[in-house]
């Protein structure tokens, strides 16, 4: 039974991802660090870390379909848009970073458990102060009422996480990230999954080959996230 590509320390490359394991769908390899310049080489190779444990070893996956957004072709419900028209949020960009990653690994329905960890915090809040991680709050009356965070490389933005606590302002923030990126002149969202709430706004599964070809594309764009 083939197992997981052992990571060096040492060393920030990563196996192709065609080699990511069938079962569980998209595991490549284990090991490394968190360090800026291993996880921009991850993404720029359609690879992501999730884990749930500090004490464990890190996990790489490229999975296989993969789930994107395209910008030009996103879904905004008529209640969203009903929102959005009203003006009950004001969206910001990279104001309180921390405090937006920090609301996404909150514990959520009850369950303490989150991918999050604190080793996560740090090594986001790092690629953040070097000009990479980004985060589009929502924010009603002063407060923090939810948002997102994620990477862009060029013409390609990874979305790592959302959370609110006003119903609609995450969705508000996702609705103004992708209307960000359309006008940017991105290529893709990378959402990694489909769930039933980036279904609603036209996430969708394409194959591994197509996504590493479409991010190969957009990894050759000239595309300004802040600013």
């Amino acid at each position: 039974m083939r197992r997981p590509i052992v990571l060096r320390s040492n060393d920030p490359s990563f196996p192709a991802a065609e080699l990511a394991l069938k079962d569980p769908n998209g595991l490549l390899a284990i090991g490394g660090d968190l360090a800026p310049a291993r996880l921009l080489n991850a993404y720029s190779h359609g690879i992501f870390p999730w884990f749930s444990d500090d004490t464990g070893p890190i996990l790489w996956w490229s999975p296989d379909p993969r789930a994107v957004i395209f910008p030009d072709a996103v879904n905004v419900s008529r209640s969203l848009r009903r929102t959005l028209l009203h003006g009950a949020f004001e969206v910001r960009l990279d104001t309180v970073f921390e405090d937006v990653v920090r609301g996404c690994a909150a514990p959520r329905d009850g369950d303490p458990r989150t991918w999050i960890t604190p080793a996560i915090r740090a090594a986001y809040c790092e690629l953040h102060r070097l000009g990479y991680a980004h985060s589009v709050e929502t924010w009603q009356d002063g407060r923090l009422a939810g948002g997102l965070y994620g990477v862009a490389i060029a013409g390609a933005f990874f979305g790592e996480s959302m959370f609110h606590h006003v119903t609609d302002a995450s969705k508000v923030a996702l609705a103004a990230l992708v209307d960000r990126l359309r006008h940017r002149g991105y290529v893709l969202l990378d959402t990694q999954w489909v769930t039933p709430h980036l279904a609603q706004f036209g996430a969708i599964e394409i194959p591994r080959r197509r996504y590493l070809q479409l991010l190969g594309e957009a990894l050759e764009k000239n595309c300004s996230f802040a600013g």
